[in-house]
């Protein structure tokens, strides 16, 4: 369960990183909707204004529109959450060998400590990026199938309430 809220809460954290750079494999084309949702004048792009349907974007606007050009295209927003998952793996691999060791996630990030052995899938003692990304899109895919009750692909207000109340809290800043 632990590890279930600790997904829900990066998620959430990561809403802006999640846009279109990796929707889930059961909502195709979800993420895109709402970029197209908000580019309210079907330029292909968010102006700031445009952005600000979506608050986690809007938030870190500056340092997604890589080119300063005061709009944000799907590769610029792909191309930061590339980045910050990039980043976030370079903090966790202190020896910079493109794994991660048992000890490197004890010492760096203890949730992943905690289902290391969950996670290193061939039990080699090391985590590849790979073995992160496929532990990550399994539980995020579970945890989706257990709070969409009703099977239709979509989470509502109300099943939000009733199964995943971190997500309720936020449900208004994650759809336009």
């Amino acid at each position: 369960m632990k590890l279930v809220v600790s997904l829900t809460a990066v998620g959430l954290c990561a809403a802006a990183f999640l846009v279109l750079g990796a929707a889930p494999a059961h909502q195709p084309g979800a993420w895109a909707e709402r970029f197209r949702a908000a580019d309210t004048n079907g330029d292909g792009m968010l102006s700031r204004e445009e952005a600000a349907a979506l608050p986690a974007i809007a938030r870190h606007f500056d340092e997604i529109d890589a080119n300063h050009d005061g709009q944000i295209t799907v590769d610029e927003l792909r191309a930061f959450h590339v980045q910050h998952r990039a980043e976030r793996f370079k903090r966790i691999d202190t020896d910079g060998d493109g794994m991660i060791s048992r000890a490197e996630a004890q010492a760096n990030a203890p949730k992943l400590a905690e289902h290391f052995d969950e996670i290193d899938a061939n039990h080699d003692g090391q985590i590849t990026v790979e073995e992160l990304r496929a532990f990550h899109a399994q539980h995020r895919a579970e945890w989706f199938k257990r709070v969409d009750t009703d099977g239709d692909g979509k989470i509502s207000r109300a099943e939000a309430q009733a199964n995943a109340p971190r997500l309720a809290e936020h449900f208004d800043d994650l759809r336009l």
